[in-house]
């Protein structure tokens, strides 16, 4: 028996020659059951009982070319392998019977890591835990070839390190922006996990100013820039790339409970490995500036009990005695909303900002009291770094 059709059905038929797609729409009414070639999984052409069909034709979707950005970067890569001196002790009984229990060397111990070419003249980055406290270390080239790196510096605070390898006309990675990054972006890991050497992972930017609280230094700055590339033992200290090959991140710390990559890894920002690198190049150590104050992000709980009007910015605990907030009028309980043109959602925003200074540098603030937007101009000055 023969029924109306209610519905509409949607088809799509992929021809096997690799043309355009197209959408074939099912009439209202009763099926024509005139046959029609429909093409299969192999070459043979069958026919099936078909309707009446109007074509239209879809628009092609973009997609993403990873491949110039890979080609661009992998060779800027370096491994970067560390030998450390393990001290132990003898397990003789008879000599330790006869001349104590002596420490002995034991057998030099290997790591690695990688590394991203700055300069064509030799300085690499690198992640400060890479190359902590190693005995000697040496540098591999995406070409094989091999050299033993100079230690410029380390800022522990950022995990940043900078070496030097005696070497010219290296490829090297242009450095991009990672303040125009958007959450959704497109991104690039290239490292060597597991000593697979120039491996390329994709995935996307998950989120921005992520602080995990990974870093053990008294001056910390954690604004990390999340994605779900996929990150392994031995990718610290490669790069992070957008997708026209731009340097935006050293890749720093993946969070997993096993050791290895389960979805959610991290890299300092270009806006942070800039200053840091600069100030090693120039100083040895980094010029850090600071602001002066103990601050805290405003939770609903904070916002009720002083009752603030906003929940973004930082809230102002109390001032550092003679620092340049307190120099600039800030007061406690004030809410700093920006600093400069950068608006401020967190204490890690606010950290990430002041970081790209240096001491002696004059920032704007503007902060928010009693429900009124005041502006200031604070000198940052030089001392123990930003205090939460």
């Amino acid at each position: 028996m023969k029924k109306t059709l209610k519905f509409l059905l949607i088809v799509v038929v992929a021809a096997l020659s690799g043309a355009a797609t197209s959408v074939l729409v099912l009439r209202k009414g009763l099926p024509d059951y005139s046959a029609v070639l429909s093409a299969s999984g192999d070459s043979t052409m069958r026919a099936t009982p078909a309707v009446s069909y109007r074509f239209a034709s879809l628009p092609q979707s973009g997609y993403t070319d990873f491949t110039a950005a890979a080609e661009s970067s992998v060779n800027a890569v370096v491994h970067v392998k560390t030998t450390y001196q393990s001290v132990g002790y003898s397990a003789d009984p008879f000599f330790e019977f006869f001349f104590g229990r002596p420490q002995q060397q034991m057998p030099a111990q290997m790591a690695s890591g990688s590394g991203v070419i700055i300069s064509e003249d030799g300085y690499i980055v690198t992640n400060n835990h890479v190359i902590d406290k190693a005995r000697k270390i040496e540098v591999v080239l995406n070409d094989k070839r091999e050299f033993v790196a100079e230690l410029v510096g380390t800022d522990p605070s950022t995990d940043i390190a900078l070496l030097k390898i005696d070497a010219t006309g290296l490829p090297i990675i242009s450095i991009g922006s990672s303040d125009d990054l958007k959450v959704g972006e497109w991104v690039l890991a290239v490292g060597n996990p597991f000593n697979l050497t120039s491996t390329v992972t994709a995935g996307i930017v998950s989120a921005k100013a992520r602080n995990i609280n990974i870093l053990n230094a008294d001056m910390k700055i954690e604004s990390f820039i999340q994605t779900d590339a996929a990150v392994n033992p031995g990718n610290s200290g490669g790069a992070l790339v957008n997708t026209r090959g731009e340097l935006v991140g050293i890749n720093t710390a993946i969070a997993s409970q096993t050791g290895s990559y389960t979805g959610y890894s991290f890299a300092v920002p270009t806006s942070i490995v800039q200053k840091v690198v600069a100030d090693l190049r120039a100083y040895g150590t980094v010029q850090r500036a600071i602001l002066g104050i103990i601050m805290q992000d405003i939770t609903p709980d904070l916002q009720r009990e002083k009752g603030l009007t906003t929940l973004q910015g930082v809230y102002v605990v109390r001032l550092i005695q003679g620092g340049a907030a307190e120099q600039s009028g800030i007061s406690a309980g004030d809410v700093i909303t920006q600093i400069d043109a950068a608006v401020i959602h967190s204490a890690t925003d606010l950290q990430e900002q002041i970081a790209r200074h240096n001491p002696g540098d004059t920032v704007t603030l503007t902060v928010l009291r009693s429900g009124k937007l005041l502006t200031f101009t604070a000198k940052l000055t030089e001392g123990e770094g930003l205090i939460r």
